[in-house]
């Protein structure tokens, strides 16, 4: 009798072997497994290749299936095994109850023992042909999963289990508040949709005849909007809020030329009218001198017929004399002599520092025009400055509104912001500390998109929501074109414009001083042409005096750096020409802003150069400005001039050489 019996895996069939298979030798048991593994190797191998073709789901069942044959063949090796440890057990007992049978079969048990371990060899054999047909397994899953695998620039992501697809990313929206996400909307045509003068509600009678006296005959989309709602928080007093609650603060972004200036000064005129006590109520902040000026100007011209007293704070008169007309000491002490001050920043800090009795805690208005550039200044602390002005002991600061902080009525500060390059960054904004706020925005969408109302206002739709941060306008009467050119085609582009085609009433931008006297001396001596140049290097007398002139036409060209880009109300501009690109959107705005003003028409035209064409159209379309024209400029065109151009050309250095030398004399 043998030591011990073994079990042995046959393959799918083992449960139909009869007793006599059992018999089989060694040998023959280790040939049928091999040729048995290598069918099954063999057909896996065409089963692979067959499911790369299939489709997903039939490779999946495929998988599945297989997976589930190795754990059953898994399974049946290790019941073979148990059944082999049983079985040795069983051997062992019968060795000790038959020893003769032992010696009697000695011979035989030395085979078993062969068998045995041939036997052994081959089903470690088998279970190594196990895992590799597992890694198979594992591989071909592998490759079929594959197939719905996402590839993007020829590379393949991780791959994707089951039945994926992959779903369209929504576009997520930006989130702003609530007074920026949805604004009233100002239509930029000024030409059918405007008001006249002597419809507008509440408006002041002297203040009609006033507009009427100065050929203005009805407002402009902006006007019709923020006028009357200031006017409506002027209500109850141009001193206390209507129904005790502070009114909103008021940001405007639209066009150059649109009659932002009117749309402050007629309101704050008409709350001052009625006061009683003479201080410091309206304060009017600018980034430059001749903003200041112009303001000035405008706020002189509809204060006649009443007390009113408007002083400017610019550094054009000398500190002492600024003192002077700003407040008188008196037995009763320091009084104020004016109502409205027209200030720039620094030149203010300096009066609210240095200058005895200057007070502004009874200020009720607080202008901050070219709203872009002031908070630029922001971080000089001038808005600090005004705020600590302001909120003194005799004027707390604004708190909660509350019943018991309506029992005494308190004077509220109300900022109005006006621009037409606002941005409209909260971030940026938030440093202003404005009240509840309200935006007036230019449209920057097609009017189809846009509904009006009766009045004129543009409700804006859900899908346009959001969609007016960084997006600017200009004048619905402009025309925007750009040339190209080389740097040495520049200025005989400029020469062609002047002579050929007969250009006038032009404003030349550069973006230097040095650039805008050379091209003024090479314009000048072209002749024929009248030629100015306009920096911040001149005196104020001088640049007024080639203002007004060239508003009567004596001027054909003002050769000018941006000094005069911002804000500045020029008549009669009918040409801009950009003769150094600008790498600032707002910069560019306002420079192309200063023609087609108040519903006229105008042309813009830029000189780009080739490594300047990328900037300046990812500029522009970022801004939503995508229709700017090409203009041809032909090499034929240009060689009329060409002669008269060199001989001047050569004539520039030679004249900038005299006026250093001069310049170092003098010094």
């Amino acid at each position: 009798m043998a030591l011990f019996s073994v079990s042995r895996y046959m393959g799918d069939e083992a449960t139909a072997i009869d007793k006599n298979q059992k018999e089989l030798t060694a040998s023959e048991i280790l040939e049928k497994i091999k040729s048995e593994a290598k069918q099954r190797k063999a057909e896996r191998e065409s089963k692979s290749k067959k499911a790369i073709e299939n489709d997903n789901t039939t490779t999946n069942n495929k998988l599945s299936k297989e997976v589930s044959d190795v754990e059953d063949i898994s399974s049946g090796s290790r019941k073979k095994k148990k059944k082999r440890r049983t079985e040795n057990e069983t051997t062992e007992v019968d060795e000790t109850s038959s020893k003769k049978k032992k010696k009697k079969k000695h011979k035989s048990d030395e085979n078993g023992e062969e068998m045995q371990q041939k036997t052994e060899n081959a089903m470690d054999e088998e279970e190594n042909l196990l895992d590799e047909s597992a890694v198979d397994l594992k591989g071909k899953e592998e490759v079929d999963v594959g197939d719905d695998t996402d590839v993007m620039d020829g590379e393949k992501k991780f791959p994707v289990l089951g039945n994926f697809q992959q779903k369209v990313v929504q576009k997520v929206n930006r989130v702003l508040p609530d007074w920026l996400a949805n604004p009233n909307v100002i239509t930029a045509d000024l030409k059918s949709t405007t008001l006249p003068v002597g419809k507008m509600t509440g408006l002041d009678p002297d203040l009609v005849v006033q507009l009427q006296e100065n050929n203005i005959s009805h407002f402009f989309p902006v006007q019709m909007q923020v006028i009357p709602m200031l006017l409506d928080t002027l209500s109850v007093g141009g001193m206390v809020g209507k129904a005790g609650y502070w009114p909103s603060d008021i940001c405007v972004s639209a066009p150059t030329g649109s009659g932002k200036t009117l749309a402050f000064v007629l309101p704050i005129i008409q709350a001052l009218k009625g006061r009683v006590h003479r201080q410091v109520c309206a304060l009017v902040v600018l980034p430059v001198k001749d903003l200041a000026v112009q303001v000035f100007k405008v706020f002189q011209t509809y204060i006649k017929g009443s007390d009113l007293k408007v002083g400017l704070l610019t550094g054009q008169k000398a500190f002492k004399l600024e003192q002077q007309t700003l407040v008188r000491r008196s037995l009763r002490g320091y009084q104020s002599l004016v109502d409205i001050i027209i200030a720039t920043p620094g030149r203010l800090v300096d009066h609210i520092n240095q200058t005895p009795g200057f007070d502004l805690s009874g200020l009720r208005f607080l202008v901050i025009d070219e709203a872009d550039k002031m908070m630029e200044l922001v971080k000089q602390d001038w808005l600090v400055r005004v705020e600590n002005a302001v909120y003194k002991s005799t004027r707390p600061q604004p708190e909660i509104l509350t019943a018991q902080s309506c029992l005494k009525p308190r004077i509220p500060l109300q900022k109005l912001l006006f621009s037409a390059t606002l941005s409209q960054n909260p971030e940026n904004l938030q440093q202003l500390n404005l009240f509840l706020p309200k935006l007036f925005t230019s449209l920057v969408k097609p009017a189809s998109s846009v509904c009006e109302d009766a009045t004129g206002q543009s409700a804006d739709t859900e899908e346009n929501q959001g969609e007016f941060v960084g997006k600017y306008t200009t004048p619905q009467g402009l025309s925007e074109y750009f040339v190209e050119c080389t740097a040495a085609t520049k200025p005989l582009i400029i020469l062609h414009y002047l002579h050929n085609l007969m250009f006038t009433n032009v404003l030349c931008f550069v973006n230097s001083v040095e650039s805008a006297h050379r091209l003024y001396h090479l314009i000048r001596l072209m002749g024929g042409k009248e030629v100015r140049e306009f920096s911040s290097g001149l005196q104020t007398n001088r640049r007024k005096r080639i203002l007004k002139e060239f508003s009567k036409g004596q001027i054909d060209i003002i050769i000018c750096t941006d000094a005069m880009a911002r804000g500045m109300d020029i008549d009669n501009v009918k040409f801009v020409i950009s003769y150094d690109q600008t790498h600032n959107i707002k910069t560019y705005i306002h420079r192309v802003g200063r023609t087609a003003r108040a519903g006229k028409v105008g042309t813009a035209i830029t000189l780009l150069q080739n490594k300047e064409f990328y900037h300046f159209k990812k500029m522009t379309r970022e801004a939503g400005k995508s229709r700017i024209k090409e203009q041809k400029v032909s090499e034929e065109s240009l060689e009329p001039i060409v002669p008269a151009f060199k001989k001047a050309l050569e004539e520039v250095p030679q004249i900038l050489k005299a006026e250093k030398i001069k310049k170092s004399s003098n010094g």
